[in-house]
């Protein structure tokens, strides 16, 4: 696809794959508005007071329906609003058209290469001469590390005369963030500067994200405020397990009877969870091994009576591994060379790296042979063997199918608004600093209790005698900030 920036006739920018898909895209969005009260709740409570009127927003976060709604969200408060997809695979294209035709300015399309995605990212934050956006919605990071690595580049430029060199990494996808700035520096050496002098701060949706966020708070690097939404309580009551079963291919996934969802996994068969399992629970009868790196969540797992087998002594039998989050280069070449033949190999977490793909690529050649769209089977040449890979080892329930259910995410994305309100507008006129903030639980249960009335449901009221024994008052938090369970 040609990199070219694209114009509605209102003068709107954007580059999606097919602008005719909108009323498509449009007709999902008004049907995911009736699953989504959350975010139609924030609507209605904030719109008259357009909170947002004059600021400008960028997010980097999976360009979906569920999304379409949130930044229609953002529009509707008065947000001028620019987006990018946070996976080259997660774009739903009609959503893209439909925003792009309609609302906010969109550079996303599913199965964008490395360099298109970045060319998106750079888009996605280009407001033009008067600097960047105002706030940032983020979901792993990338447009965060975009700016942090132009300011770095721009400072030793102006000190020194030295370019970003993309030779010095091994990482291809960072040689092409380096090209990026390289080139960006010669045309206008102080642009990301101007981004970071405007900007008033960003949210992080996802683990790795929130990981890269207080690393740079510890060396002092963090170039601007930042919330947490990874760890908020609405957001930890999803899991990227939702919607993975449609996913697999067809005849594998009928005839292993694998359901994932949120919190249960049934098989008919071996299957390995790895990593940080959060304690899903496994139902029915099936041979399933969950690996761990946190003690705490290995001893509440409810398999706590299973064993509880390292990686290495159990890729042989397992018809399905599922790699999960933040915890790089897990699952390698030599781990998928042992693999069943034909077993299913899939990631969970957000990343490309969570499932080491270069080994098999420098194996092959080349790509695994095309089982259906974003599924491919590798075979091996000594035992005449192979592995099916799914969406090329990244996050495959938006990467293979629909991702999570709208209700579910309604709740999260309603957080997500209300964070670039926190930063824009400040809790109680606090002007927050270059720190990571994760907002109080008084805060979570406000937001969760705002949009109750929409799905029909009430919460019990404490009498004053129980509110004074529990010490926390008749209108909570339920349970106090130091409380981690």
């Amino acid at each position: 696809m040609a990199l070219l920036v694209e114009k509605t006739t209102s003068g709107r920018e954007y580059k999606v794959k097919d602008l005719s898909q909108a009323d498509f895209g449009r007709l999902e969005i008004e049907l995911a508005e009736v699953e989504m009260p959350g975010l139609m709740a924030c609507r209605t409570e904030f719109g008259p007071s357009q909170p947002f009127k004059g600021a400008r927003i960028t997010g980097s976060l999976h360009m979906t329906i569920q999304t379409a709604v949130l930044i229609e969200t953002l529009t509707a408060l008065g947000a001028e609003v620019r987006w990018c997809s946070c996976n080259i695979f997660s774009t739903q294209d009609h959503a893209a058209a439909a925003i792009a035709r309609d609302s906010a300015a969109v550079f996303a399309w599913k199965g964008e290469t490395l360099q298109e995605y970045w060319w998106c990212t750079e888009r996605a934050l280009d407001w033009g001469p008067g600097g960047g956006p105002d706030l940032i919605v983020d979901d792993g990071g990338d447009a965060t590390l975009l700016i942090h690595e132009g300011v770095k580049a721009e400072e030793l430029f102006e000190k020194t005369g030295e370019l970003p060199d993309p030779t010095s990494t091994d990482n291809a996808e960072f040689q092409i963030v380096l090209t990026i700035i390289k080139d960006g520096l010669k045309s206008d050496p102080t642009r990301y500067r101007k981004m970071k002098k405007r900007l008033v701060g960003v949210s992080e949706e996802t683990t790795t994200g929130v990981k890269r966020l207080y690393q740079m708070q510890a060396n002092g690097t963090l170039l601007f405020p930042a919330i947490n939404g990874n760890d908020s309580v609405p957001k930890n009551s999803f899991d990227n397990l939702y919607g993975c079963r449609h996913s697999l291919p067809d005849g594998f996934r009928r005839a292993s009877g694998l359901m994932l969802a949120a919190m249960e996994v049934v098989v008919g068969g071996h299957v390995v969870i790895s990593d940080k399992c959060n304690g899903f629970p496994i139902l029915a009868a099936a041979h399933a091994h969950v690996t761990e790196i946190r003690p705490v969540q290995r001893c509440q797992n409810p398999l706590a009576r299973d064993q509880y087998p390292v990686l290495e002594e159990i890729f042989s039998e397992a018809e399905i591994t599922a790699g999960t989050v933040y915890k790089r280069g897990h699952i390698m070449f030599e781990h998928m060379r042992k693999g069943r033949n034909n077993g299913v190999f899939f990631n969970i977490g957000h990343f490309g790296n969570e499932i080491v793909i270069l080994g098999l690529e420098n194996y092959s050649g080349g790509k695994g042979i095309s089982v259906k769209p974003q599924s491919g089977r590798w075979v091996f040449r000594e035992s005449n063997t192979g592995i099916v890979v799914l969406c090329e080892g990244r996050l495959m329930n938006l990467g293979c199918s629909t991702g999570q259910s709208q209700r579910r995410i309604s709740w999260s994305f309603r957080n997500r608004g209300i964070y670039q309100l926190y930063l824009e507008k400040g809790e109680s006129n606090v002007m927050y600093e270059k720190k990571v903030y994760v907002l109080g639980k008084h805060l979570d249960e406000k937001e969760a209790g705002r949009g109750l009335g929409k799905v029909g449901s009430r919460l019990v009221k404490l009498g004053k005698d129980q509110a004074d024994y529990s010490g926390m008052g008749n209108e909570g938090p339920s349970d106090p900030d130091h409380n981690r369970g």
